[in-house]
């Protein structure tokens, strides 16, 4: 009798998946449409699981390519030295400024959704309620 035995890639060593994912990713949307295709003229299942991947993941109308850190390429290039150290630093603080308002905004956004649901939720408790009431008054 054997036994399988299946180890979780290291945090040092990521799996297969993980490595061809970000190979992917550093070529672009180019490459990963081109093992869609790829995948699709050898054995359709593999075409259709990347297909779908890619829908899952937003790889697939994602207007930004991204590196296998996350972040894209433009912003990588933002992140240059330019040798000029008033400049660099200047650039270093409005970046910084423009993510605070970015993370205040997404928090703002977050507190309008979070308020949107609970009155859409109490609308439909009330409504529910006076349905309710409704269907027992007429028995």
């Amino acid at each position: 009798m054997t036994s399988l035995s299946t180890t979780a890639p290291t945090a040092g060593h990521p799996g297969w998946f993980a490595r061809s994912e970000n190979w992917l990713d550093e070529k672009g949307k180019g490459a990963w449409i081109a093992a869609m295709v790829l995948g699709f003229i050898f054995c359709w299942p593999v075409g259709l699981a990347l297909l779908l991947y890619m829908i899952w993941s937003k790889r697939m109308f994602s207007k930004s390519q991204r590196t296998s850190n996350g972040m894209g390429r433009h912003a990588m290039h933002t992140m240059k030295s330019t040798g000029n150290s008033a400049f660099d630093a200047y650039k270093a603080d409005t970046l910084r400024r423009l993510e605070e308002e970015q993370n205040n905004f997404e928090s703002f956004l977050e507190r309008l959704r979070d308020a949107k649901d609970k009155a859409e939720f109490d609308q439909f408790m009330d409504d529910r309620d006076g349905s309710s009431e409704k269907g027992d008054t007429s028995t």
